[in-house]
């Protein structure tokens, strides 16, 4: 039995050319996972909290900076935490300059994810999920 193959044109381009295209200029947030610390996750064995936290990641970017910074803390807000209340170890690029850090909430049931804003690109730390992993709440 012949499969059919799909057809495909050449020279279109189905993602536009972005050597030119500067990230900077969109509003909503980019997450960066590079730093990601395994403590509080790499114990939990409850599924329903990542799958919590990718859909508010995606909610967060429909939203963008804009209404991020409009929105309470507890909803789609973000707020800050002292750097000397994480039990943890942070990422060596954190300068002791840096005394504070940005947390979201992960899901609906308020446990947070801690990280760092820059510009539109947030550098997740911690994912806690169990309260008080992370920091005394």
């Amino acid at each position: 039995m012949k499969r059919n193959k799909p057809i495909r044109k050449t020279g279109t381009k189905i993602i536009k050319d972005i050597s030119q295209y500067s990230f900077e200029q969109e509003d909503y947030p980019l997450f960066c996972f590079k730093y990601l610390s395994d403590v509080s996750i790499k114990n939990c064995n409850n599924s329903k909290i990542f799958f919590n936290f990718i859909i508010r990641l995606q909610k967060l970017s429909e939203l963008g900076w804009g209404e991020i910074k409009k929105t309470h803390r507890h909803g789609f807000g973000m707020e800050k935490i002292p750097i000397s209340k994480i039990k943890h170890k942070l990422p060596s690029f954190i300068s002791s300059e840096v005394k504070e850090l940005d947390v979201f909430r992960a899901t609906g049931s308020n446990l947070p994810f801690i990280g760092k804003q820059d510009r539109n690109i947030f550098r997740i730390f911690f994912i806690e999920t169990t309260f008080g992993d992370i920091y005394d709440h």
